[in-house]
């Protein structure tokens, strides 16, 4: 869907490395780059929240910030904090086989507004504050709801009639909303490595990370936290924006992509977290991140 928008939307390049195509939106503003030749230490630097997702090709990611240096491949995202700057290396980009990259900018207000109506409508557990964008960088794979909203957004910022505005800024306030809740997730995950035990909902995440493949009992870790079943299963989802089921299925397959990587093999990954078979795993990664394991394996292995 992203790759036939943007092929309509290119032109003869002006420049080879960041050529650049934007759309202005409500408070944001879409940008596709293309990279036609190898280069290295390219700046990139916005006043604002810079959420960018690769298309085709690779990058590599330099940061100041916590000395980042990471590869950036399709079907992840790589959010900047407003006023930081990057460096990027393009290792593979051709003439004929450009490194593409979409970028949208966010502004502040338009996030702040979407915690603002967050925290009229939820609070968090007191432990961990209440809804705020946290100022780090955040690097991650994609699933298929997050690809599903970037879809729709690039879709959108290339149509021309009277609703475009409006559809825009619920599209991009949906990708806000799971910015949060990625953020509030990730800050979680780090307390529970410091101190597993500050409350009960970190015991249970802890427990969950460490038990990856083993069945979970609700019952149990409603236990684990000192909660009723009903306040624990509430306060989850609240905090993790899923069931604890749910959760559990997405650090597996967060993993598997991560081990996948790293080189293990579809069969390795699959009954190392816990999968029945390499058909069920298969077939819960292709729902996942929208490709199977072979697949992700092999654009990895190709980038």
């Amino acid at each position: 869907m992203i790759t036939q928008v943007i092929d309509k939307s290119r032109s003869t390049p002006q420049v080879l490395v960041e050529n650049k195509i934007s759309y202005a939106g409500p408070e944001s503003e879409l940008s596709i780059y293309d990279t036609y030749q190898k280069a290295d230490r390219v700046q990139l630097k916005s006043d604002q929240l810079l959420f960018c997702a690769m298309v085709t090709g690779k990058k590599i990611m330099h940061s100041d910030v916590d000395n980042f240096d990471s590869d950036f491949l399709p079907h992840e995202s790589f959010i900047m904090t407003p006023n930081s700057q990057v460096e990027i290396d393009f290792p593979t980009a051709q003439l004929s086989k450009p490194t593409t990259c979409l970028a949208l900018e966010i502004s502040k207000d338009r996030i702040n507004q979407v915690a603002d109506t967050l925290n009229a409508q939820q609070t968090l557990d007191k432990t961990f504050g209440h809804w705020q964008y946290h100022h780090n960088l955040v690097h991650t794979h994609h699933n298929t709801q997050t690809q599903a909203v970037l879809n729709r957004i690039v879709q959108i910022y290339g149509e021309n009639h009277t609703e475009r505005s409006a559809m825009i800024s619920l599209a991009v306030s949906e990708l806000v909303i799971r910015l949060l809740h990625h953020q509030t997730r990730e800050f979680l995950l780090s307390f529970c490595q410091k101190d597993p035990e500050i409350n009960g909902l970190t015991a249970v995440v802890n427990y969950i990370e460490q038990h990856l493949s083993e069945h979970l009992d609700i019952d149990s870790l409603a236990r684990l936290a000192c909660m009723s079943r009903t306040k624990f299963f509430n306060a989850f989802k609240q905090h993790m924006g899923c069931s604890p089921i749910a959760f559990q299925q997405q650090r597996r397959l967060y993993t598997a992509a991560n081990l996948l990587k790293a080189g293990k093999t579809v069969t390795q990954c699959c009954f190392e977290l816990g999968f029945m078979n390499t058909s069920h795993f298969s077939r819960c990664f292709k729902q996942f991140y929208g490709y199977s394991p072979s697949q992700y394996k092999m654009r990895q292995l190709n980038s």
